[in-house]
């Protein structure tokens, strides 16, 4: 089958393209402001995909099905031909996954605001040391498996990444609806996505509505800290099972250490305790692994959590863009991070000062996503960003396409964070002023860029010019 996706180089859309490719399918796709790191993995697979969208080169490929991702809307001239003509016919990349990739397999389904993709590599990386033939999705790319997307068998258990973000222009329920969850991972739940949910009391619907159709076989695995998910409805017919710092928690996280390179923490279930230590840093990686062990355990048929053997985690590399550190010198330290919401920010922060205790931590911030790019968030990121030493405000991405009372506002941001914040009007202007301080700066240095775009590259050229000097 030629399968055309429109919105070729999102994380999902890309990973699953390269699925199907290795499926022997034809794949073929496009995009624009195409960047780092679907890029790249596409054209490792040879998969080809066009700079633009034009109805003519549609018309001329004549693909027998077009997947639409949720980027796409109402305007964009290949949508309007599609529906204008019913020539091709067309599905979500949701829907797709759920009927032709996941289909009857047991899925774990790894939900929440925060961790998802990180989470679901943890649990990849532990179902693959069990079911050689375990598939996965995962929206982006990892450094533990040799992809991002893998099929696996028929019969293997699935992985896959649970947004809550909306389907397609054209279906607005959640995307992890579709995916009919066997065990159902909920790291954590806070209000965001606010050009799709009205408020927080909207998100947790949403969280609600996927729980009342999780497997009765199953499980539903929680976060049992986070108040929000505590406040969801019970279900009646489904396993839960928790896990966090709480006493209470079917499997507890206690005694975390950090210290430079390496974090520990133990695991205690039922009596018994396991201590595991590895280079992630931050509680929440630890959380997010003993998420990932609860989950596989419960899709292996363990009793005990602590029966799953967990050690092939304890090389995990993670996720590129989540921490990724490109140029690491004396001098300079510089960190790539998806970080696009308060909470993910502020953590992250706070790891890294507490992983690098002697140098000055440096914040760059893109204001990037649908929700960061208004003022939702104001002072919450400003609250956030306001940990580490400096702050570079980077320009906001597409600025004009949001009413201006809405756009996030960088001196209501100064006003709390004072001479610490600087704001460019351009990316380019941040780069040349961070260039030249780093140059005058007698302090090493931890410099981390927050963006779920491409900041522009500046990062990757900041890294460059560090790496040489």
């Amino acid at each position: 089958m030629k399968i055309y996706f429109m919105g070729i180089c999102g994380t999902a859309m890309g990973n699953v393209a390269v699925m199907l490719k290795k499926a022997n399918h034809e794949i073929i796709g496009a995009d624009t402001g195409v960047y780092d790191p679907m890029k790249s993995v596409l054209e490792k697979e040879s998969i080809k995909y066009y700079d633009s969208y034009d109805v003519e080169r549609l018309k001329k490929l004549k693909p027998d099905l077009v997947v639409i991702g949720n980027a796409m809307s109402r305007g964009n001239p290949e949508v309007e031909y599609l529906l204008a003509s019913r020539e091709i016919n067309f599905i979500s990349l949701a829907e797709l996954v759920g009927t032709k990739v996941i289909d009857k397999r047991k899925c774990l389904v790894v939900s929440g605001t925060h961790g998802k993709t990180s989470t679901s590599c943890m649990a990849s990386v532990l179902l693959k040391s069990l079911y050689n033939d375990t598939g996965w999705l995962i929206g982006g790319v990892p450094r533990d498996l040799e992809s991002g997307s893998n099929f696996g068998s028929e019969n293997s258990p699935f992985v896959i990444e649970g947004d809550e973000y909306d389907t397609a222009f054209f279906d607005k329920r959640s995307k992890f609806i579709h995916y009919r969850p066997h065990v159902l991972l909920i790291n954590n739940i806070e209000f965001d996505h606010g050009d799709i949910f009205r408020d927080l009391e909207d998100v947790k619907r949403t969280f609600t509505h996927v729980r009342r159709i999780v497997s009765g076989q199953g499980a539903i695995i929680e976060n049992v800290d986070d108040a929000n998910i505590a406040s969801l409805e019970t279900p009646k017919w489904v396993k839960r099972l928790t896990v966090g710092l709480n006493e209470n928690a079917f499997l507890q996280i206690k005694n975390f250490t950090q210290t430079g390179e390496s974090s520990s923490f133990e695991l205690h279930c039922q009596g018994r305790m396991k201590k595991f230590e590895w280079a992630l840093p931050a509680l929440y990686n630890a959380r997010n692994a003993a998420m990932a062990i609860m989950g596989c355990s419960v899709i292996a048929g363990l009793e005990n959590p602590l029966d799953l053997d967990f050690s092939p985690l304890e090389k995990f590399q993670g996720v590129q863009r989540r921490q990724e550190i490109i140029c690491d010198t004396e001098k300079v330290v510089v960190v790539e991070d998806f970080g696009h919401h308060p909470t993910a920010i502020a953590g992250t922060i706070e790891a890294l000062k507490l992983k690098y205790k002697t140098r000055k931590v440096i914040a760059c911030f893109e204001p990037r996503s649908n929700t960061a790019k208004t003022n939702v968030f104001e002072k919450d990121f400003a609250l956030a960003l306001n940990n580490a030493d400096e702050i570079y405000l980077g320009a906001i991405f597409n600025v004009e396409k949001i009413e201006e009372s809405k756009r996030l506002n960088p001196l209501h941001m100064k006003e709390i964070c004072k001479d610490k914040l600087q704001y460019f009007d351009s990316n380019e202007n941040l780069l040349n002023t961070l260039l030249q301080n780093t140059k005058n700066s007698k302090e090493n240095l931890c410099v981390i860029f927050f963006s779920n775009g491409s900041f522009d590259r500046i990062h990757k050229r900041y890294a460059d010019e560090c790496s040489k000097a």
